[in-house]
């Protein structure tokens, strides 16, 4: 998406670019450039998850930094999320609504979906292994505290980045999708207050998914 501010407006920005991307952690993307920046909040390689969360004596599964194509794609639906950040795998018929975030579960679920996946999930890049965010990141102020607006799949978290809230979605529900949501854009906002702007996609694009 790129935002074209008003040529009324005293600014010397003229021009905001906001590039959404896959879901993908930032000590995945970004972890290890903590090694070329001591100030990112990144990774050390002494983080580690237990396989089991229940057993004090479970093997532990520490983060490398070989990170490569990831096959299978690792389960990111709420409830996925859920045991990720909490250790504690979802209940249906008796949630806690605000469980303690201890971010150990993500090898205990990673291994729930396919056995071995851990060693992929425990995994983040070199920055010479990602030339094009090396450069950036080289250049550029990093932000290391993003979080996800909802714990969920991605087209949830895509209709928060266009209109701040997914208007109830938690997963990629197709019906949904294709009725369409009601709530207003971001773009209705810029197009109010007198900015003109672009959309830009490689694929099919979530703003098809409001009425």
């Amino acid at each position: 998406m790129a935002v074209e501010t008003s040529s009324a407006t005293p600014s010397p920005i003229k021009t905001v670019v906001v590039l959404v991307q896959e879901n993908r952690s930032f000590d995945h993307m970004l972890g290890w450039f903590k090694t070329i920046n001591p100030e990112i909040g990144g990774v050390t390689g002494s983080e580690s998850n237990p396989i089991s969360t229940s057993d004090p004596n479970s093997t532990q599964i520490t983060f490398k930094d070989t990170a490569g194509y990831v096959d299978p794609d690792p389960d990111h639906s709420f409830q996925a999320i859920y045991e990720q950040v909490s250790g504690k795998t979802w209940d249906t018929n008796n949630p806690v609504p605000n469980p303690e975030i201890k971010m150990n579960g993500f090898v205990q679920n990673a291994e729930r979906t396919t056995p071995g996946l851990s060693e992929t999930v425990m995994n983040g890049f070199k920055p010479e292994a990602v030339p094009v965010f090396k450069q950036l990141v080289t250049e550029f102020a990093v932000c290391d505290r993003w979080f996800a607006s909802l714990p969920a799949s991605t087209q949830p978290n895509r209709l928060y980045v266009h209109s701040a809230t997914s208007h109830g979605a938690m997963s990629n529900n197709t019906q949904q999708l294709i009725e369409g949501f009601p709530q207003k854009t971001i773009f209705e906002s810029l197009e109010e207050n007198g900015y003109s702007f672009g959309i830009y996609y490689q694929s099919f694009p979530s703003t098809l998914f409001y009425r």
